[in-house]
């Protein structure tokens, strides 16, 4: 399902405009993209999906390419967990 569908779903469930679907599933992304940046604190929509910032620690990795080494800075990743409702969906529950 892209974008598009995905909106056109939420607007015949909620029986808005797609329009409006489409602000929210925005407004939803961002919100969650900057409290994903700040890093402080945990996005969790119960039940459903939890988004939160990781830490990397420095590393060292190979061009596949040259076969060089070549250092990997520590940086910050995004862990999306499953939650027990989506869990059971996904067995066909």
């Amino acid at each position: 399902m892209n974008r598009s569908e995905l909106v056109a779903a939420l607007a015949d469930r909620a029986e808005v405009t797609r329009k409006d679907a489409d602000a929210v599933l925005s407004a939803l992304a961002e919100t969650i993209g900057e409290v994903v940046a700040k890093g402080d604190e945990k996005v969790t929509i119960p039940g459903f999906l939890a988004f939160q910032r990781t830490p990397r620690a420095a590393r060292t990795a190979r061009n596949p390419q040259t076969g060089a080494t070549i250092e990997v800075a520590a940086g910050y990743g995004v862990k999306v967990s499953a939650g027990s409702k989506l869990k059971e969906a996904a067995k066909g529950n």
